[in-house]
């Protein structure tokens, strides 16, 4: 994967955890609270400052109650 490709997919991921956290209707602090994290937390990941490696990234799923699976489709189809 180019370094291109690789950072449009790291963009979209984003985009893709903002947009299922929103549709959650949770904020930021919410969802940090249902992570046990601080805000900064979801907000540097959210910015791309922070990357979410696989078990975080299911943390934050099932925080969102969504599945990872789908979620994971949608950003290879994008």
């Amino acid at each position: 994967m180019s370094q291109l490709n690789y950072l449009q997919k790291s963009k979209q991921l984003r985009s893709l955890l903002i947009n299922a956290r929103q549709s959650a209707n949770l904020t930021q602090t919410e969802l940090s609270k249902r992570l046990n994290k601080p805000q900064s937390y979801v907000s540097k990941y959210e910015r791309g400052e922070r990357r979410l490696d696989v078990i975080e990234f299911l943390e934050v799923c099932n925080a969102l109650n969504i599945d990872p699976v789908i979620l994971l489709k949608k950003l290879i189809n994008l």
